[in-house]
């Protein structure tokens, strides 16, 4: 691509660091409240049909998130690299279990999340342009005849713009994409902790409703609702992605890691209460769409579709934006180890920013609008996000071990109590989806293994490998 500067051995490629703490926790707030507070809890209530258990599995979600994120802090801070996970497992088990976290998140973790988004989006931006939801189609290219196909509709194209504008944004600088990102974060927060204090002090709900029940609940059943608790609360990890960019990463990243995660787990929490106090669990575990929607319509009264919409905008939008600056970061780690196409790992010599590896992240996201595999890739792969976040955190005792006289900017809290806690759950959890689910599960372990013979053409084709700045 012209414009792009291909980096080799003796001229790496150069991020600029200049992101703080309130910087990357905005992202990491971005990253995760986004579509999964609106239309996971009546899944996790199916589940946990408990009032109880159900909060209890949104606290310990939480919980295991902000011990995965101090676990993440110290890895961060250890090696302040773009990539997370993937620098992690490549340092601690090797580059093949490196490229297969890369690979699933180019291919479900952040294209699959962004595309799912972006076709959210023009339903919640018809209720002030109402062709903005058409989904019939304009235009259909067969792709495998009769099994998937491209479908342009109105929809879509909506979605589609969506995508490239923030890709752009992002691929003009880590400024705009920083300021564009704080700002959707900062409406995102105020507009939750608004609707929140409004329905607690004004809504017309039961405080019983937070102890009721409308059935019984197995440990199996309760697992289940930890992956959905999870998937909602995926993207704590988002500050690792972008450590190469962030000032004074030692003290800055594990800060952010705090502050961030911390404010989800508050809003999360306070949310569900929020739903319980107005809807039954019964009657939430049988909800359809959006159930924030559904909760203000009951608080607010007519005006609620359209003032819950414009929340639905700016969530969505600051996701996506989140999640355009997070995931090319993999992208760009991978290729510049020399196991991803080459041009992934191009700074644009202007803006400095990955920006190949953000189109292509753009290009997948916009294949997955177009052919509707998007929720199907975040069915399957939602296991997958307890799997390698496990495994990284596992990779922290090994790092522990394999560097024990390793200059540690910061050394996670509660160890090896709190790491090793959240590493046994993730491992309950992938295994229950494995038993408790194993078609959407087994097609996720699929997509993982699909990767290998990728991981092997790169192998057998290396590229040239840019060394890691100091």
């Amino acid at each position: 691509m012209r414009g792009l500067a291909t980096p080799t051995a003796s001229a790496p490629p150069l991020l600029e660091r200049r992101l703080g703490p309130f910087d990357s926790a905005a992202i990491i707030v971005s990253n995760v409240i986004g579509a999964g507070i609106l239309f996971t809890p009546p899944q996790v209530a199916a589940a946990a049909p408990s009032a109880m258990l159900f909060l209890s599995a949104w606290a310990a979600g939480g919980f295991l998130a902000f011990a995965g994120a101090m676990a993440y802090a110290e890895l961060a801070a250890l090696r302040p690299r773009s990539g997370g996970d993937y620098v992690y497992l490549r340092e601690a088990f090797g580059s093949l279990a490196a490229f297969l976290t890369g690979w699933t998140s180019f291919v479900a973790g952040f294209s699959g999340a962004i595309a799912g988004s972006a076709v959210v989006f023009p339903l919640y931006l018809a209720r002030f342009v109402p062709t903005a939801a058409d989904s019939a189609p304009l235009l259909r290219i067969p792709l495998v005849p009769g099994t998937l196909q491209l479908t342009f509709s109105v929809q879509t194209l909506c979605a589609l713009a969506l995508i490239w504008g923030l890709a752009l944004i992002h691929i003009r600088g880590v400024g705009p994409g920083r300021l564009v990102g704080n700002i959707l974060a900062g409406l995102k927060v105020s507009a939750f902790v608004l609707f929140i204090a409004y329905g607690f002090a004004f809504g017309m709900g039961d405080a019983s409703r937070l102890t009721g029940t409308a059935g019984p609940v197995a440990p199996t059943g309760w697992l289940l609702a930890l992956v959905a608790v999870g998937f909602t609360y995926s993207g704590w990890n988002a500050a690792s992605y972008i450590a190469e960019e962030i000032r004074n990463p030692g003290r800055n990243v594990p800060l952010s890691f705090a502050l961030g995660t911390g404010a989800v787990i508050v809003i999360y929490l306070a949310m569900n209460m929020l739903y319980l106090y107005v809807v039954p669990i019964g009657e939430l575990a049988k909800l359809r769409g959006s159930v924030l929607d559904f909760v203000a319509d009951r608080l607010i009264g007519p005006v609620a579709g359209n003032l819950m919409a414009i929340v639905g905008l700016i969530s969505l939008s600051a996701s996506i934006s989140a999640m355009t600056f997070a995931g090319p970061r993999v992208y760009f780690a991978m290729s510049r180890d020399g196991i991803f196409f080459r041009g992934a790992a191009s700074v644009h010599p202007r803006y400095r920013t990955p920006a190949v590896a953000i189109l292509a992240q753009a290009v997948w996201s916009s294949l997955l609008v177009l052919s509707a595999t998007a929720d199907a890739l975040a069915n399957y792969t939602g296991f997958t996000i307890w799997l390698f976040t496990g495994v990284a955190v596992v990779a922290l005792f090994v790092l522990r071990r394999k560097e024990p006289d390793a200059e540690r900017p910061f050394r996670t809290w509660g160890y090896p109590v709190l790491p090793g806690l959240y590493a046994v759950v993730a491992l309950l959890v992938v295994v229950n989806a494995l038993w408790a689910a194993p078609g959407p599960s087994g097609a996720g372990a699929l997509i993982i293994l699909a990767g290998i013979p990728l991981y092997l053409f790169f192998r057998r084709n290396p590229k040239p490998q840019v060394p890691n700045p100091k």
